[in-house]
């Protein structure tokens, strides 16, 4: 474990993986640093990967339910959501959480969580894996899928 509870990291070996990363356009820059750190993490393990990109966090579980239906292995969902002065927060990130829980559970297939959920930008910042931040989200949800989809496999290869 790492000091601050995570799970160390390990190499992980992807190939013959197709990763889709769905992604939110909303707060462009915590949203890019997010998706830059996905891309990293997935070059990293061998992964073939392409890139959906979605309006809002809204939008992310219809999309990543697409991708695994077209026979993606994994979705690495990302996402913004910054608490405004209305209830349009609690909205999105409960349909968005529900929702890609849903279909990861429906699909039998991993979705990495990249959506954060916000009391301002400055949080974003520090959780983005930009110059500065304290952690990169956005590698977390990639490497969370990739390891997802290859117990996965490891469980198929074990049938009788």
């Amino acid at each position: 474990m790492a000091g601050d509870g995570r799970p160390e990291t390990h190499r992980l070996d992807a190939h013959g993986l197709r990763i889709a990363i769905v992604h939110g356009r909303w707060h462009e820059r915590i949203a890019d640093g997010l998706l830059e750190g996905a891309r990293r993490a997935l070059a990293e393990t061998g992964a073939e990967v392409v890139e959906l990109p979605v309006p809002g966090a809204f939008e992310l579980p219809v999309v990543a339910q697409g991708a695994l239906e077209a026979g993606f292995d994994g979705a690495v969902a990302l996402g913004v959501i910054i608490r405004g002065g209305t209830p349009h927060f609690e909205y999105v990130s409960h349909a968005a959480t529900i929702g890609l829980t849903e279909v990861a559970v429906r699909t039998g297939k991993p979705v990495g969580f990249g959506v954060l959920t916000l009391e301002d930008e400055q949080q974003g910042i520090d959780r983005a894996g930009l110059p500065g931040s304290k952690e990169d989200k956005g590698r977390e949800a990639a490497e969370a899928v990739v390891e997802t989809a290859l117990a996965l496999r490891s469980l198929s290869s074990m049938r009788p």
